[in-house]
Parts: structure tokens; sequence; C-alpha cells
């Protein structure tokens, strides 16, 4: 793909985000588009959105279960960037509208103290760097159709990861944790929808361990020149199936000691 290609896709992806309405595949449009493409609509989405007054508080990770990576041929996490915007607290109601097809995920996220760089980084300089751990709920959802309408193909994982890895906002719980006062792997979710249990899981379901995650993700941003910064937040990636929030949904994510996280979809 050529820059203007990649400058054209991230204009199509923003102007669905904003009217609700759906594009088509990006792998269909552009059967040529690889990772790195994919990656680089990503940065003009992100481009686009720093220029219009947006901030960057974190960033996401996603595909970190073998099921998931299995599902769309890949071997390997993606990544996605959170912004101001996208923050709801626990108890919020996300107004009717504001996204298209939205799910939810389960998931454990970190808040930096210190900033995390480099190709070398290893779990201890994670654990260092954490300020402190909290349940959390990730909000996805798609601006390009889950399917193309004409031959079924599904989206693959570059049109995910240009759409900003499928993410759409983030809810955080209010209990803080110090890290290593749980085991983050036997960290485990009870989701319900609307009372009925939805999901369940547990945090060694993100490889094997939610802080190799982390470590991932610095490491791939090292390769393009970026870091992790001090006070942002990073989800480490879902250890449940996403769960759908169609207008009426009250989701509940119950943690047991480690907290408790809501949110309602009006």
């Amino acid at each position: 793909m050529t820059p203007q290609e990649h400058a054209a896709a991230a204009a199509a992806l923003i102007s669905a985000e904003k009217t609700g309405a759906q594009i088509g595949l990006l792998s269909i449009r552009y059967p040529e588009i690889d990772m790195d493409d994919a990656y680089a609509i990503q940065n003009a989405i992100y481009q686009a959105k720093l220029a219009e007054g947006r901030k960057v508080i974190g960033w996401k990770i996603g595909l970190t279960s073998k099921a998931m990576q299995a599902a769309l041929g890949i071997d390997i996490p993606d990544s996605g960037i959170l912004f101001d915007d996208m923050l709801f607290h626990s108890g919020a109601v996300v107004p009717k509208g504001r996204f298209i097809q939205p799910r939810m995920e389960a998931e454990i996220a970190f808040v930096m103290k210190s900033a995390l760089g480099g190709a070398g980084i290893t779990r201890e300089d994670v654990i260092a760097a954490t300020d402190h751990v909290t349940p959390a709920i990730e909000i996805l959802d798609t601006r390009i159709l889950r399917a193309d309408p004409d031959t079924g193909q599904a989206r693959k994982v570059y049109d995910t990861i240009s759409d900003n890895a499928a993410n759409a906002g983030i809810v955080l719980g209010p209990r803080k944790h110090t890290f290593g006062a749980h085991d983050l792997r036997w960290v485990g979710a009870m989701v319900f929808r609307n009372g009925e249990i939805e999901e369940t899981g547990l945090g060694a379901g993100v490889l094997n361990d939610p802080v190799e995650s982390v470590v991932w993700l610095a490491r791939r941003m090292s390769q393009y020149g970026q870091q992790i910064e001090a006070g942002q937040v990073i989800l480490s990636g879902s250890f449940i199936r996403p769960v759908e929030c169609p207008s009426g949904s009250k989701i509940i994510a119950d943690y047991g000691p480690f907290g408790t996280v809501a949110v309602d979809f009006a």
C-alpha cells in the first residue's frame, strides 16, 4: 500500500466512527495489505486524532489468547491506542448510539508510574515501572464490517489492527492493587449481562501471565521508536471471549477480591 492509501483508509475509518456507518473490509479493498500497512493506517488515525485535540492515555493489547490467535491465523498479539475520550469509570452509562456494535472483554489493567521502553525490556522492568493494577473492561467496536456481505469473508487481522485493534472504550474499576498483592495468573472474573453469567476466565489466559503481555508491547513499541509513558494505562489483554453489548445491556465483571467493574449500555 502507498502512504496515500494509508491516509485514505484512516480517513474512512474515522468517518465511520463519527457517522456510525461501517466500511467494507480493507483486506478486500487492498488485497496486498500486510502487518506494516495495518499499523501505518492505525498510526494515521493516531495522528489525525492528535490533530483534533485528543490525548493518548495508554495502550491496549489484543489477541493474547491461543484461541483468538488461532481464529485469525496469527501467532502474535496486536496493539491499539487508548485516547482520553474512551475512558469511562465503573458504573457509567454509555450513551445510546455512542458505538456501532459494542462488545466487552474482561482484562487486568496496568497503570504505570515510570516510562518503559527498549528492545531489552524484561518482566522485572515492567514490575518496577508499574504503579498499580486494577480490574477493567475493554469496550470493543468495529468500524469495519465483521464479514463481507457478498463473499462472506470474515475480517482479517489486518482489518482489526487498522481499526485501532477494535478498541472503543475502557472502564476502570475503583480497586487499586500494588503489584504482588495478587498472583495475576490466578485473578479471574465472572462476567454477567443483565444478571445472567456469560463468561468466566483467568489471567493466565493472557500469554500465561499478563505481565508478559506488557513486556511484548514495550518491545514492539521500541521497534517503532515509541515507549510506554508514566501515567499511561495498559490493557493487558482479555481472558474471555467478547460479550455482545446491545442497547439495554447491564454488564458486571466480578473479579472477587480483586474488585468489580460495571457498565451499562443505554
